[in-house]
């Protein structure tokens, strides 16, 4: 734990790996979550073959395929990972953060509010086929070099195709100072599975 916080001192890349639930339930601050499965589509958008990458899991049961994966990807620079997992980090009272999560149901009373900012991260030819009415679309791998299009004093609600790539937009609106955020579960899939209105293009 001690080398994991030296290393983020120094500006290492640490990837959390673990589904968006459990990382929306507590993380390292400063993380960037790319789930497991989306390591292939998602991890050169946001991570570079310099400084080294610390891998945080739950129970580290799939490390070394992990990181035969990312030597795949390009990735020799792969440091190391969270001996014990994530919960050896809140035991041995690191600190952390979490985002908050809501259902479609959640969101549905909230639309329109002034206070509310809806970013919609899928691609855009995605976005233009059907979004919800008010979103803002800005593509995942645009997010970081276009923050200055999310407002940091509104209520930043993120949503996607299912909410795995939301809790990557997630995770980096937390690392860039962003303090209200909130992922939607389920995101589009949830939405129109559950028979609310959507914009067609």
């Amino acid at each position: 734990m001690h080398e994991v916080k030296e290393l983020m001192a120094k500006d290492a890349q640490v990837i959390d790996v673990r589904d968006p639930t459990a990382f929306a339930g507590g993380h390292i601050p400063k993380t960037l979550n790319i789930w497991k499965d989306g390591l292939p589509a998602y991890a050169g958008w946001f991570l570079n073959y310099e400084e080294p990458i610390i891998i945080i899991d739950d129970n580290n049961n799939n490390i070394d395929e992990l990181r035969r994966h990312m030597v795949r990807l390009g990735y020799d620079n792969v440091y190391g990972y969270l001996s014990g997992g994530f919960s050896v980090w809140f035991k041995c009272s690191g600190d952390f953060e979490t985002v908050k999560t809501w259902s479609v149901h959640d969101l549905l009373p909230n639309m329109g509010k002034d206070s509310l900012f809806l970013l919609d991260v899928r691609k855009e030819d995605d976005w233009i086929k059907e979004h919800i009415e008010g979103s803002h679309n800005i593509y995942i791998g645009l997010l970081e070099d276009e923050l200055e299009k999310v407002p940091k004093d509104k209520h930043i609600v993120v949503s996607c195709d299912t909410g795995y790539k939301a809790s990557i937009g997630a995770s980096i609106l937390k690392k860039n100072g962003y303090k209200n955020v909130t992922n939607i579960l389920g995101s589009m899939m949830s939405w129109k599975k559950a028979g609310y209105p959507i914009i067609k293009g």
